[in-house]
């Protein structure tokens, strides 16, 4: 018997940039489009991130420029 479905369709990947938490004990991440510093700290324990590539599935992003509003903006 057959009980396990197959996805409907192939998900693109691309080589996407993102941030990736300094701190070794930490797994914190965040894609470069939806940062909204230019050098952002990581969410879970505030240390520096460092810029690094990922394989990732491809996402579109409605607000490109994240970086130049201002904390607190309501994103629509």
């Amino acid at each position: 018997m057959y009980f396990r479905r197959k996805s409907l369709e192939d998900h693109p990947q691309e080589n996407t940039i993102i941030w990736t938490c300094g701190n070794e004990s930490c797994t914190g991440w965040i894609r470069d489009d939806f940062a909204f510093d230019h050098v952002p700290a990581c969410f879970q324990c505030h240390s520096a991130m460092v810029r690094s590539e990922k394989m990732l599935i491809s996402l579109n992003n409605s607000n490109k420029d994240m970086k130049s509003l201002k904390p607190g903006k309501l994103i629509s």
